[in-house]
C-alpha cells in the first residue's frame, strides 16, 4: 500500500508539473501571439466608439456591453473551434485566411482614406436623418459585431499563425486567452473613452478649482482623441493589411516586395545610428501602410465601381 500510495502520489506529481508547464507555455505562447496582433487590436479600439457617436449617452454603455458580447461570441463559439479544426485538418488554408483578411482590412483603410479626401460615403450614418432610433441602434451593434467578426478573425489567425507548432492544448488556450484578453482590452478601453466627456462634466461641477480644470481639459479633449484614434485606426488597417500581405507573398515564393520593404528597412538602420530600430521599423511599416493603401484602392474601385456594392457596405 504504501509503495502504491508513493506511486500514485508520483503519478499526481507528474501531472501536475506537466500541467504546470503547459500553463507556462501558454502564458510565453499567449504574450509574444499578443504582441503580434497589436495592429489589429489598435484599429479595432480606434473604429469602435464610431458605432455610438452621435447617440443618446444613455444608449453608449449598453450597445458596448451588446457588442463586446457578441464579440466573445465571434472569438470563443464561433472563431476558437472553427480555428482549431482548420489547424488540424488544412493548417496551409491559415495563410490564404490571414491574406484574405489583409485584403479586407487594407479595403477599409483605403475606403476611409477615400472618404476623406472627398470620396463618396458609404452606408447610414448618424448624420443622416433616423426615423427609428431602435432599429438604428439594433443596426449599428449588428454591424459593429460583424466588423468584430472580421477583425477577430485576424487576430486569431494571426495568433493561430504563431503557435502553429504548438501542441493542441497550448493552441486552444492561447486562443483562447488572446481572444478574451483582446475583448476586455477593447472594449474596456471603448467605454471609457466614450464616457470621458461626461466623466469630464461631472468633474466641472464639482468645488475644486483642480477637478473643474481637469473636466473642462476632458470635456475639451474627447473630440481630438476620437479624431487621432479614427486616423491612428486607419493607419494601423492599413499597415496590418499590407505588412500581412507582404509577409503572405514571401511565404508564397514570391520574394519581391517584401524584400524590397526589407532591404530600405536595412538601408534606413544602418545610416541612422542610434535611432536605427525605431527608424527601420518606422520604414518597413510606412511601406507595409503603403502597400495595404494601393490593395485597398484597387479593390474598393472594384467593389464600388466595377461590382456596384457601395450600398450595401456597413460604414465604420
Amino acid at each position: 500500500m504504501p509503495g502504491g500510495l508513493v506511486a500514485l502520489l508520483d503519478d499526481v506529481s507528474i501531472i501536475a508539473r506537466t500541467a504546470a508547464a503547459s500553463i507556462d507555455d501558454i502564458g510565453v505562447a499567449a504574450s509574444k501571439a499578443g504582441s503580434k496582433t497589436a495592429g489589429v487590436v489598435i484599429d479595432d479600439a480606434a473604429v469602435t466608439p464610431s458605432y455610438v457617436t452621435g447617440l443618446s449617452p444613455a444608449r453608449e454603455l449598453p450597445i458596448i456591453w451588446n457588442i463586446t458580447k457578441g464579440s466573445l461570441k465571434n472569438k470563443l463559439i464561433i472563431l476558437l473551434p472553427g480555428a482549431l479544426l482548420l489547424s488540424w485538418l488544412l493548417p496551409s488554408a491559415i495563410l490564404f485566411i490571414l491574406m484574405a483578411g489583409g485584403a479586407y482590412l487594407s479595403y477599409e483603410g483605403a475606403e476611409k482614406v477615400m472618404e476623406k479626401l472627398g470620396g463618396q460615403k458609404h452606408g447610414l450614418t448618424v448624420e443622416d436623418e433616423i426615423v427609428d432610433p431602435v432599429a438604428f441602434e439594433k443596426q449599428r451593434v449588428s454591424g459593429a459585431i460583424r466588423t468584430d467578426l472580421i477583425l477577430s478573425a485576424e487576430i486569431m489567425a494571426i495568433t493561430l499563425n504563431e503557435v502553429a507548432a504548438e501542441d493542441f492544448i497550448v493552441r486552444a488556450g492561447v486562443l483562447a486567452i488572446v481572444g478574451i484578453a483582446v475583448t476586455l482590452v477593447v472594449y474596456g478601453s471603448v467605454a471609457l473613452i466614450v464616457k470621458l466627456d461626461d466623466i469630464g462634466l461631472h468633474l466641472r461641477e464639482k468645488s475644486s478649482q483642480a477637478a473643474q480644470a481637469f473636466g473642462q481639459f476632458l470635456v475639451n479633449s474627447v473630440p481630438y482623441l476620437l479624431t487621432t484614434l479614427s486616423f491612428v485606426g486607419t493607419i494601423a488597417m492599413l499597415w496590418v493589411g499590407g505588412g500581412i500581405i507582404l509577409h503572405s507573398l514571401h511565404e508564397l515564393g514570391l520574394h519581391g516586395p517584401s524584400d524590397w520593404a526589407h532591404g530600405l528597412q536595412h538601408t534606413v538602420e544602418a545610416v541612422t545610428g542610434g535611432l536605427s530600430g525605431i527608424l527601420g521599423w518606422s520604414t518597413y511599416a510606412g511601406l507595409s501602410a503603403l502597400a495595404g493603401l494601393v490593395l485597398g484602392v484597387v479593390i474598393a474601385l472594384l467593389v464600388h465601381n466595377v461590382f456596384k456594392l457601395g450600398q450595401t457596405h456597413a460604414e465604420h
